[in-house]
């Protein structure tokens, strides 16, 4: 869908996808590294859906190299932030302290 965009947390850690929030990349990655992750992560996803059918050692091999590709984009793992605020990759808005913010954007 051309243009469709996702809504993003006024702090900008978190996408939000079906009401569940799921981190966003590391914005202090270099251009370079970012999009070289990226190419990873699009690599990897094939391999999974290639290996799909397989199952075993393969399909176990591509969903280790789409893990690794993000956690190094920090979509996974600890969070990229220093302030100490938790990690809600996975929670409903809802139940989180973006609530009000989310409940907001069907009034917009």
């Amino acid at each position: 869908m051309p243009g469709k965009t996702v809504p993003t947390t006024p702090d900008g850690r978190y996408i939000v996808v079906r009401g569940r929030l799921w981190r966003r990349s590391d914005p202090g990655l270099p251009a370079e590294r970012r999009e070289a992750l990226v190419r990873e992560l699009m690599r990897a996803r094939r391999a999974v859906r290639d290996a799909k059918g397989e199952g075993g050692a393969a399909l176990a091999r591509a969903r280790a190299a789409v893990d690794a590709a993000k956690h190094g984009l920090g979509e996974r793992g600890p969070p990229w932030w220093t302030d100490g605020a938790p990690d809600y990759t996975r929670h409903l808005a809802r139940n989180t302290p973006y609530a009000a913010w989310f409940a907001g954007l069907d009034e917009g």
